[in-house]
């Protein structure tokens, strides 16, 4: 993965199909220090399974035997001194934790991350992607469920809801 954004968009897009309906990604940068979180109330994964979970050759696919989203979240997070963990419960859902040191040499770019979450949210309509994003203390709040109230009848999938939401997120 080249930078942040497609990391949550491959976490989250992991949420959807194992049931999710609700996704919560989170950001916060503190000082030199991003933490990302993502948590869902999916399927969940069994102990041995989020054991197992960075191991590229560990899929719960059906369709290819390898899965290389975490391991590469973990790669790219441990080689700037930070971490990731991964909690996750049978029937529950799962949190995925990461910390990047941005300063680092080897810190990976943040990419578009507001494009990224307008096309999670505006992608899923049935889903309630709730974001939150807090930059040294000052945080930002937005959620489908708010947007679909504000919209009056107009669909989340909409283009231009789409583009309100991300230019809404470029000013955070």
């Amino acid at each position: 993965m080249k930078d942040l954004s497609m990391h949550i968009l491959d976490i989250a897009e992991n949420a959807v199909r194992a049931g999710a309906k609700e996704v919560d990604v989170e950001l916060y940068h503190q000082d030199n220090r991003l933490e990302l979180v993502i948590r869902d109330n999916g399927h969940g994964m069994n102990a041995e399974m989020v054991r197992n979970i960075t191991d590229p050759y560990t899929t719960s696919r059906t369709s290819r035997k390898v899965g290389f989203g975490l391991p590469f979240l973990k790669m790219n997070a441990e080689q700037t001194g930070g971490s990731v963990s991964v909690e996750s419960e049978p029937g529950k859902g799962t949190c995925v934790r990461a910390i990047f040191i941005k300063d680092h040499i080897d810190c990976i770019p943040e990419g578009d991350i507001p494009a990224t979450l307008a096309a999670l949210m505006t992608g899923h309509p049935g889903v309630n992607v709730r974001i939150r994003i807090d930059k040294n203390g000052e945080s930002f709040d937005l959620s489908t469920e708010e947007i679909v109230e504000v919209l009056d009848g107009i669909p989340v999938s909409h283009p231009r809801v789409g583009v309100f939401v991300r230019n809404m997120l470029k000013e955070v």
